[in-house]
């Protein structure tokens, strides 16, 4: 009896190996393959198809499947691979789904939150020459021939690549949010939704980047380092859409960085030679903390609408009060203009200490008044020049209505405020300004002078001169600062065109040749309103041939003014000749 149970148990063992063996070398086959993924689609929420298993008796730990293709049903697929390499080990006895180490190779991988929770996971994720795509989590990132691992790999609902794992990885290229690079190389951990990358290397824009940073559970980046060199971008976004990504992150904490040698372009703007470096400064919420923050920057040329900086230079020291402009230089329009101040937190007010502007060639563009009278942005409320100078200048408006040019202007103004409750104007200072010669509608003046004295009331122009023709021109005027701009004019003028006011709006006369002219008038300089309606005066002249004319001027409409013969007066008298 005991001999037929042992003969009965050999056999039962005889049958079982050779059952096994079968299932072995059927599992090899395309039939044994169809139907094992056949039975996991019928068995689960998931699709599997594969050409064979691949299994040596000399690694006896390790499966390989061929030609893999592995996905939730009715998503796209998560995988395609040639290649599945999973290594097995005794932990499959207790924890069937949790492999030793899993090898993807030859293919794509797309992960997103719709692909998590997996079904297994791995002490060690391998990927070797793959494609990965990302989309749908908030990164679009797209990568080719991939190589790296992540150890362990447990993915979980809504995070693919699990809540603590170390990352190893390198790509041949790469897009992130549209931005492409090449030579990637990330070394890293995840913790419960921190992201720390240790390496972060790549070849982007024809330069490089390297360094290291951090990514907060709340999506606030803290970049310790990060350093580019030689980038070459051309972008079609405009300045402000192009760092419209900074202000969607929730905050952005810069240790350095250091940009050297960029070239950047977008519609409207570009800037080259680009050296840049940035110290402990973070961004958050639209604005900007800092304890002790720096920033320098040089570049051959920056280009924004119609400015355009030639060799600008700009370092600024960062504190919880405000901005500290150590020294900011440029060439600009032909000249150099350089600056240095402070803006306050606390008022919005830009205070510069001194500025000058040397040699400059400018002509204003066509819509400069209404950029004058256009309000400030919120975080300039006011702006306080304690020193000016200006030397050898050249302004022009080309506005046909009414041109003028100032040639070789110098100027000198001290405790301006040019800026005030987010409005231009001159509030407070005073200020001189002088030329060698000036064309107003054209009119030639040689000589042009004024000085004026502001408070918060009023604008009182002292002094205002310039030789017309053989004479001289002068006069004063004061200017209200109420919303109604009040002007009170007084101008005389010694052997001068006795038609020289035609030009600037006052009606010929109908005397001719040079002679003495007094001017009272008053008027209204309002943005929204023309001028002439407003300004009532009254002309008196009289010319080298005792001619005299007196007119009046009532809402812009002249009365009067027939001419007549004068009393015996003196001749009018040339002005001294110019220098």
């Amino acid at each position: 009896m005991m001999k037929f149970i042992g003969k009965l148990l050999f056999f039962v063992v005889i049958v079982l190996l050779v059952a096994v063996v079968a299932c072995y070398f059927l599992l090899k086959t395309q039939w044994g393959a169809t139907q094992a993924s056949n039975w996991i689609n019928e068995n689960s929420d998931y699709h599997l198809t594969f050409d064979a298993i691949d299994h040596s008796l000399s690694s006896p730990s390790h499966v390989r499947l061929r030609n893999v293709n592995f996905g939730r049903k009715g998503q796209p697929a998560t995988l395609v691979a040639k290649g599945v390499d999973i290594g097995l080990s005794s932990r499959q006895l207790t924890d069937p789904l949790h492999t030793d180490t899993i090898l993807l190779q030859d293919g794509t991988l797309n992960l997103s939150p719709a692909t998590a929770p997996l079904p297994f996971q791995a002490d060690r994720l391998q990927l070797s020459n793959m494609a990965f795509n990302s989309p749908a989590t908030g990164w679009d990132l797209s990568a080719q021939r991939v190589t790296g691992g992540v150890s362990p790999w447990q993915p979980v609902a809504g995070n693919v690549l699990g809540n603590q794992a170390q990352i190893q990885m390198s790509a041949g290229s790469m897009t992130l949010n549209g931005v492409p690079a090449s030579n990637v190389l990330i070394q890293g951990s995840i913790d419960k939704g921190t992201v720390t990358l240790t390496t972060l290397g790549a070849d982007m824009a024809r330069g490089s980047l390297t360094g290291n940073a951090r990514r907060d559970a709340d999506g606030g980046w803290v970049v310790d380092n990060l350093r580019l060199t030689d980038i070459r971008l051309q972008s079609d976004k405009s300045l402000s859409d192009f760092f419209a990504p900074l202000t969607t992150l929730p905050s952005l904490q810069i240790g350095r960085l250091d940009v050297t040698d960029a070239r950047l372009q977008g519609p409207g703007w570009a800037v080259t030679d680009l050296d840049l470096s940035v110290r402990n400064l973070t961004l958050a919420n639209g604005d900007w903390h800092t304890d002790d923050g720096q920033l320098s920057m040089n570049a051959n040329e920056f280009i924004y609408g119609s400015l355009h900086f030639f060799d600008p230079i700009l370092n600024a020291e960062f504190t919880p009060q405000g901005v500290a402009v150590k020294q900011f230089t440029t060439r600009w329009e032909n000249g150099m203009v350089r600056t240095s101040g402070y803006w306050t937190r606390s008022g919005n007010a830009l205070v510069l200490n001194d500025a000058a502007i040397v040699g400059l060639e400018y002509t204003l563009p066509e819509t400069w008044k209404q950029t004058w009278m256009e309000p400030l942005p919120a975080w300039l409320h006011s702006v306080e020049l304690k020193k000016l100078s200006a030397s050898r200048n050249l302004v022009i408006d080309i506005d046909p209505t009414y041109p003028w040019q100032l040639t070789a202007l110098d100027g000198y103004g001290s405790n301006l405020l040019l800026a005030r409750n987010r409005q231009w104007g001159v509030w407070k200072g005073d200020l001189k300004l002088n030329a060698a010669a000036a064309t107003f509608n054209r009119v030639d003046l040689r000589r042009p002078s004024l000085a004026l004295s502001a408070n918060s009331s009023s604008v009182n122009i002292t002094e205002l001169s310039a030789f017309a023709g053989k004479g001289m021109l002068e006069g004063t005027a004061v200017v209200g600062q109420t919303p109604e701009r009040s002007v009170n004019l007084s101008l005389n003028g010694r052997g001068v065109p006795v038609n020289v006011l035609q030009d600037w709006g006052w009606p010929a006369l109908p005397i001719n040749g040079d002679g003495n002219l007094q001017l009272s008038a008053t008027g209204r300089v309002q943005a929204d309103a023309p001028l002439k309606p407003t300004v009532n005066g009254e002309l008196s002249v009289v010319n080298a041939q005792q001619q005299q004319v007196k007119q009046s001027m009532r809402g812009g409409v002249v009365s009067g003014g027939e001419a007549a013969a004068s009393a015996p007066v003196p001749a009018p008298t040339a002005a001294a000749p110019v220098p």
